[in-house]
């Protein structure tokens, strides 16, 4: 495996334990990655056995467990499109809503902006906003981390 892909591996786990999420998925060139926690095993194993299973070409397509840092049970949001990240629906207004609030299935969280076009990122469930994971104005990346919800504080 080429240095370039090895370090791509590696950001992709540092992301993952970085923002304390429960699960990543990335795809570039057809190779799809995922990672999920699920139990608190050894990181540096299940990191290698990542590496390794890119390494060998196979697709990781079972959950590959990292100790956990948030519950399991956190729902991530992510950025359906590549753009700009804003919280607000203009810069003069308040943000769509804020670390503790009540979200309901269906509420925007946030816009992301492509090509001049305004994109609603709405709640897949019920819940509470545990951390929002990106600033405003931010530049965003497709499958990019945005929100941690709880979703068993949605009732």
């Amino acid at each position: 495996m080429a240095d370039s892909s090895r370090r791509e591996i590696e950001d992709l786990v540092e992301v993952l334990n970085r923002y304390h999420l429960t699960e990543l998925e990335f795809e570039k060139k057809g190779v799809r990655i995922r990672i999920k926690r699920d139990h608190v095993p050894a990181v540096s194993s299940h990191q290698g056995d990542v590496l390794k299973a890119v390494e060998a070409g196979s697709p990781l397509e079972r959950p590959v467990p990292l100790l956990p840092t948030e519950p399991a049970h956190f729902l991530t949001v992510t950025s359906p499109i590549v753009g700009t990240f804003y919280r607000s629906p203009s810069p003069d207004t308040d943000p769509y809503v804020e670390e503790g609030d009540l979200v309901k299935k269906g509420q925007v969280l946030c816009i992301v902006e492509a090509m001049k076009l305004m994109n609603e990122i709405e709640a897949e469930s019920d819940g509470k906003i545990v951390k929002i994971l990106v600033e405003s104005t931010t530049p965003v990346e497709f499958g990019q981390p945005l929100y941690l919800i709880d979703p068993l504080s949605g009732s």
